[in-house]
């Protein structure tokens, strides 16, 4: 009787183990589908999750490989990357409602500023995002089926940090091209969904692309007014790729830089 009860205990707690794991890959699996169901539809580009790990026990999770590509026509490969995102919640609030998550950081994001004829990749996608919201008392297309991943999830996001990022201007005119590499400056938001709505991944997902891109194209803004002047980037001298010659003889760069100016200010209020 005592050995058939201590191998009834191993088998229980062996079951339970397996239970323990099945959630954890069927959580992460869920986001990681989450994430490439939902981006596509607010973004209307392609966007692709490396994979996501999940302590069901500390709360404590990461999101690798966080890819968000450029609209058609854009030769940069994307036009957002991040390597590695950190997050910590509330287990328990797994089994509600409302998903409490008490911290999100994203350390080094890659945004690339792309600017192709008449139009910007980051201006598009937030063009894209703008449309996803949809006007006041419309119904907002982007919204996820009942049968797709966190479709009645709320969430609750108290603290939410962005920093040691980078963005990458590439400036294409008629008469040459330039690259720059410039900081992306700390974004900081706090108390999202603090309300008894929430806030849903898709609102969530708008919120911060937005902020993401918005302070992408003014420090954008920055390097195509420093290009108009001449300035030298570690990533190549515009003056050396146009030559001298160009630059002294006619105001062509300054007009190209100027026309892509007037482009990133299209459409502020």
């Amino acid at each position: 009787m005592k050995k058939f009860l201590i191998r009834a205990l191993i088998v229980l707690i062996v079951l339970l183990l397996l239970a323990a794991v099945g959630v954890h890959f069927f959580l992460d699996s869920a986001i990681k589908r989450g994430v490439e169901t939902v981006g596509p539809k607010v973004t209307k580009v392609d966007v692709k999750l490396g994979g996501v790990s999940l302590s069901l026990l500390s709360g404590s999770g990461k999101i690798k490989g966080l890819v968000i590509g450029n609209p058609p026509g854009f030769k940069t490969p994307s036009a957002i990357n991040v390597g590695t995102a950190g997050l910590k919640l509330q287990p328990k609030s797994l089994l509600g409602d409302k998903v409490i998550i008490e911290s999100v950081s994203v350390d080094g994001p890659e945004v690339t500023l792309e600017n192709q004829l008449t139009s910007i990749n980051l201006k598009k996608i937030l063009a894209n995002l703008q449309e996803s919201a949809g006007a006041p008392g419309e119904k907002k297309p982007a919204e996820p089926s009942a049968n797709e991943p966190g479709a009645n999830k709320k969430l609750q996001v108290n603290d939410f940090l962005i920093k040691n990022g980078k963005v990458h201007v590439s400036v294409n005119t008629p008469i040459g091209s330039q690259s720059a590499t410039v900081a992306l400056p700390e974004i900081h938001l706090k108390d999202l969904g603090t309300g008894p709505e929430g806030i849903t991944p898709v609102e969530l997902a708008q919120l911060v692309l937005k902020e993401i891109i918005e302070y992408s194209l003014k420090e954008g803004e920055k390097v195509v007014a420093d290009i108009a002047k001449g300035a030298q980037y570690s990533t190549g001298d515009i003056t050396k790729q146009l030559g001298t010659n160009v630059l002294g003889s006619s105001n062509t760069l300054d007009k190209a830089a100027k026309g892509l100016g007037d482009l990133l200010n299209k459409g502020k209020k």
